[in-house]
């Protein structure tokens, strides 16, 4: 059996030009190598995984190349690795000094690369001071760590710093590409992208992915065996949340979760990637901003085609929905709860709340015919036609008499403002009309005013409470129920604590007096409705005006309070 060696370390670049998204580091090296313009204490801080140890090794092997050496000689007599994890101590860092005296016996420089440095402990540091700042020229240090703010200043400012950033998920993934066609696999674009997203930036670690998942699929790496062996959330369950909650369907997008839940995914990784899901659609909708897409080629066609149902206020609300979700998810007691409250408020967006029959349909008379009614027949009366006899006695033609019919001219430029049928001003007027249409129904038809009692109005106020609370009116019952009308005269008297519930009912007021004078039999009734603010304090006690409360009524609770030592 032949020995596998692991993509990290086959693969692991051997000049700078290998080295993958570190342009501007690498491109400085070079020219201080070039120009003999090298510091002789180097520090490189970053991440894992973005090729600091790696750069470390090319530098060491181009500063020692005179042109003449092999491809394959590394120079292992003047490089020297030292990991400061298990060689941190004060003993460690005088060998160190004492080897560093001796000149190379190959070569023109001794390399000493000490990995993640910040691990020497606070005696050793100091120990290493004085021969950072001021090395044999033979002499050059490479320090490298993951943590640069636990290096003391003094050893900091020894030193020319290097940052190295994390890799792009771009340039992960065609690194990974060309290394799937060295061997010989077949990797969707959008397979390689999603192993370079799960890595984070660190190139060792979508290596250690991708040999990982090659293991698991073969030859042929798809999508669908990535996000299986990663047990990440695939695009395609965000994309069918988004259109079920577009289309309302919040049973569907309920089940839909469960789902995700019972392949032992994480509610908060859930919501998590639907807020970002939705981001990405936001970023599709302007050409500007595809750039920030970071996805494949087949995955941005479908962001785009979902980006066109969407509305940008719709996104903009959904990203917050789902962002608040995700920043109370760790304190939430019941978290799947919350969960499904964010997917119901984002399914829920969109809709109307209209009922689907509330339009007005003509009957036809087809209709009538089924159910046994035959319908009367209208005579529609014929114009009459006058006819003008000559001197000869001879008829003109009647249809002469006809004049075609003026057309209708409209003056733009007449100063009357004129309203769009969208706008609050035309609405406000199309009520106003409805008001108007209604007081003359009233006055021509004289309809009944018969005398009724308080309790008759309350239990018609109660009817109609109860039908709108089956219709699915629910905040408009609440509203009706938190006070009992008063009659005085035909006027029915309402309180409320607060200018809300005023509006909500004379928005509605039409429909409830409709009902109630039908009720009654007496189409004189008004309402009239006032707000009490001190009516509202009556809803909300804090423990302390309860403890008042409670102490008022009883005395012996202060009693209590004091035996136990309790607290409010």
């Amino acid at each position: 059996m032949e020995h596998f060696v692991v993509s990290a370390r086959k693969y692991r670049p051997q000049t700078f030009k290998d080295v993958v998204g570190q342009q501007a580091i690498t491109n400085t090296l070079l020219n201080a190598i070039d120009n003999n313009h090298l510091a002789q204490a180097l520090l490189f801080t970053g991440p894992r995984g973005v090729g600091k140890t790696t750069c470390a090794r090319i530098l060491a092997k181009m500063i020692n190349s005179e042109g003449t050496e092999t491809e394959d000689e590394d120079f292992a007599f003047n490089v020297f690795e030292l990991d400061a994890a298990s060689n941190n101590s004060v003993d460690d860092i005088r060998n160190l000094t004492d080897q560093v005296r001796i000149p190379p016996q190959v070569g023109k420089y001794k390399v000493y690369i000490i990995d993640e440095v910040h691990m020497l402990s606070q005696s050793a540091f100091n120990a290493f001071l004085k021969t950072l700042e001021e090395p044999p020229k033979h002499c050059i240090f490479i320090l490298a760590t993951t943590e640069k703010h636990k290096i003391i200043p003094t050893i900091l400012s020894r030193c020319q710093i290097f940052d190295f950033k994390r890799i792009t998920v771009k340039d992960a993934k065609e690194y990974l590409k060309y290394i799937a066609q060295e061997q010989g696999v077949n990797a969707d674009d959008d397979a390689l992208h999603i192993i370079a997203q799960k890595a984070d930036g660190a190139m060792r670690d979508a290596l250690s992915i991708f040999d990982r998942v090659v293991s698991f699929s073969g030859k042929d790496l798809t999508r669908q065996a990535v996000t299986e062996n990663l047990n990440v959330l695939d695009y395609e369950t965000y994309f069918e949340s988004t259109d079920l909650i577009l289309e309302n369907k919040i049973p569907e997008l309920l089940i839909q979760f469960n789902t995700t839940l019972s392949k032992g995914f994480d509610g908060h990784h859930y919501i998590a990637g639907l807020a970002s899901h939705f981001r990405d659609l936001l970023v599709s909708k302007t050409p500007s901003t595809i750039e920030l897409l970071e996805v494949g080629e087949e995955t941005k066609k479908k962001y785009l085609e979902q980006s066109q149902k969407a509305s940008q206020a719709f996104l903009l609300q959904a990203i917050n929905l789902a962002n608040d979700c995700d920043l109370k998810y760790k304190s939430s007691k019941n978290q799947r709860l919350l969960v499904e409250l964010c997917l119901m408020q984002l399914a829920s967006i969109t809709f109307d709340g209209e009922k689907k029959n509330s339009r007005h349909y003509i009957i036809p008379a087809s209709f009538f015919k089924k159910k046994g009614i035959t319908p009367i027949p209208v005579n529609v009366p014929k114009p009459e036609v006058k006819t003008e006899v000559d001197s000869n006695k001879k008829e003109t033609n009647p249809a002469s008499q006809f004049q075609s019919p003026k057309p209708i001219k409209i003056d733009l430029n007449s100063n009357k403002k004129r309203k769009s049928g969208l706008s609050l001003s035309s609405l406000r007027v199309k009520k106003e009309h409805q008001i108007k249409q209604m007081e003359v129904v009233v006055d021509e038809e004289n309809l009944p005013t018969e005398p009724f009692t308080e309790a008759q109005l309350v239990t018609a106020w109660n009817e109609y409470t109860s039908m709108i609370r089956k219709n699915g009116q629910y905040n408009l019952a609440s509203i009706l129920a938190m006070d009992v009308p008063k009659v005085k005269g035909t006027t029915v008297h309402l309180e409320y604590p607060a200018e809300t519930n005023k509006v909500e009912v004379e928005r509605n007021q039409y429909e409830l007096l409709a009902y109630i004078r039908k009720n009654l039999n007496n189409y004189d009734i008004s309402l009239s409705i006032d707000v009490n603010e001190v009516k509202q304090k009556q809803y909300a006690y804090t423990p302390i005006e309860k403890f008042e409360k409670l102490k008022e009524k009883n005395a012996s609770i202060l009693l209590l309070k004091k035996t136990f030592d309790l607290d409010l």
